[in-house]
């Protein structure tokens, strides 16, 4: 797989009025994150043990009238601290790390990162098919700060 340099860190912090254990229920649930996310509309988990390191899943993602699948594994999975996942089409690792806030809940930072930067057909597919590279880095970012809106009300109310 080849991958491209010039991957930007995208990054959203919330602080959530609920336990690690709490937010670690719904973010390691795959039908209800992608619930809560303006991108994927659906997760299958492959197999039938529960979400834990290794587990793969088949994702549907939907922007305007384009719809496409991703596939991804599970990379990191530390109970209530941090929970990652590797998008193996475009070699991006999107995660959730989990930690006891000062006002008693939980600072969630949903991250995106891409390490080895992302694969060339992902980037040739944004800069031809999503607007951009830049403008769909930009889009992922707020989107990640909506999915934490979405999960902050979920749990507050």
């Amino acid at each position: 797989m080849t991958t491209t340099q010039n991957a930007p860190l995208l990054e959203s912090t919330t602080d959530i009025d609920a336990t690690p254990e709490q937010v670690w229920a719904v973010i390691t649930d795959p039908r209800a994150l992608g619930g809560l996310s303006d991108q994927v509309v659906r997760t299958h988990v492959v197999g039938t043990a529960p979400v834990g390191l290794g587990t793969r899943t088949i994702n549907i993602n939907r922007r305007g009238p384009l719809l496409w699948p991703t596939r991804a594994k599970v990379v990191r999975f530390e109970p209530a601290r941090d929970y990652a996942f590797r998008v193996k089409d475009n070699a991006t690792i999107w995660s959730f790390e989990l930690a006891p806030s000062p006002a008693g809940g939980t600072t969630v930072t949903h991250r995106r990162e891409a390490p080895q930067g992302t694969t060339q057909i992902s980037r040739i597919l944004q800069d031809k098919v999503l607007g951009g590279v830049s403008d769909f880095d930009r889009e992922m970012e707020a989107g990640m700060a909506t999915t934490l809106r979405r999960l902050k009300a979920l749990l507050e109310r």
